[in-house]
């Protein structure tokens, strides 16, 4: 798919490049008790939108594949591989993520362990989703530019 003769994919890769960030960015500012009721919803709508943009990359870099770089061989084809096996990393990852905020945020007055354990798990969820949308991108990068 394209848009103005531009591939989707570059496109949306910058959405998922702003927002998973910012939601993994907004799940340690969760785990601050002083700041949990203020950060709840912005980190519900910022996971959410990762969660889209996340797997619309995900597609549509699927079809830029096979629509543009389906015969490629050597060392292109390897880095384009790299940043395949590294974005089904963040994809299952980004997924979990999300599903981890809203069932935090949905058990946000829960007290004691429950609470606990959904606000640890969230940032370390944030944490992984923080380094995968980097080597992502980074091996993304390294095709698309290293010459």
């Amino acid at each position: 798919m394209e848009i103005n003769g531009v591939p989707l994919h570059p496109l949306v890769v910058h959405a998922a490049v702003v927002f998973t960030p910012l939601a993994a960015l907004a799940a340690l500012a969760y785990a601050v008790p002083s700041w949990r009721d203020r950060v709840r919803w912005p980190l519900v709508v910022l996971a959410l939108v990762s969660l889209v943009s996340i797997w619309v990359a995900y597609f549509s870099g699927e079809d830029l594949q096979s629509d543009r770089f389906g015969g490629v061989t050597g060392t292109l084809a390897e880095r384009i591989e790299d940043h395949e096996e590294w974005a089904e990393k963040l994809r299952i990852g980004v997924t979990v993520f999300a599903l981890l905020a809203f069932v935090s945020a949905w058990f946000h007055t829960r007290t004691g362990a429950v609470r606990t354990v959904l606000t640890v798990l969230t940032v370390l969820a944030g944490l992984a989703t923080l380094f995968l949308v980097y080597k992502t991108g980074d091996a993304g990068a390294q095709a698309v530019w290293k010459v």
